[in-house]
């Protein structure tokens, strides 16, 4: 599958028939907000976790050097908390931009951190058959691949280190997420 997933997104996911859309973010998503929202709240889902194995060839790196961002992997009885955002369908016009190397949409349950219930989300995640795929790596691998990688959107080390905070605002603890950090602040020092 291309890295490109715009009309693909489009194709697969048309949501111009719904009022408004809840948008799950668990990296970029949740300190990074350029675009416009009705509400937004933490919210979690389960059966996902974190990782640093998705190419970023426009953001954080470049078509010739790729840098490493998150995306999700399927893991049975885990809990991934972040920001859910409710936006209008043309939000995703930006959006799908946003995240078109490689992220496809998928809906998934998102159960709120603050409160009871729950409510059905749009979440982007990156599959191993896309070609920005990046797969495992041992955590010192990943965060030497981030300390030297630099895209349009800034250095790669600025991801990793903005999500680590946002996460410890919200009081959520990811192991993948700090343990990368941890690696990453001793190679830049």
């Amino acid at each position: 599958m291309s890295h490109n997933t715009i009309s693909l997104n489009k194709q697969r996911q048309p949501l111009d028939h719904l009022e408004s859309v809840w948008l799950f973010g668990y990296g970029s998503l949740i300190y990074k907000t350029d675009f416009p929202f009705l509400h937004s709240k933490p919210a979690y889902i389960y059966g996902w976790q974190r990782r640093f194995w998705q190419g970023s060839h426009d953001h954080r790196g470049t078509p010739e050097a790729p840098g490493r961002v998150l995306t999700l992997i399927e893991s049975a009885g885990a809990r991934c908390a972040g920001m859910a955002y409710e936006v209008t369908p043309d939000t995703f016009e930006h959006l799908d931009h946003r995240e078109k190397n490689g992220y496809l949409r998928i809906f998934t349950p998102l159960h709120w951190l603050d409160e009871s219930g729950e409510t059905e989300g749009v979440v982007y995640l990156a599959g191993a058959d896309n070609e920005a795929y990046l797969g495992p790596a041992s955590d010192h691998d990943i965060a030497a691949h981030i300390a030297r990688s630099h895209g349009p959107s800034g250095p790669n080390s600025d991801y990793v280190l903005k999500l680590a905070q946002a996460l410890r605002d919200m009081s959520e603890h990811d192991e993948h997420v700090f343990a990368i950090e941890k690696q990453l602040l001793a190679l830049l020092s």
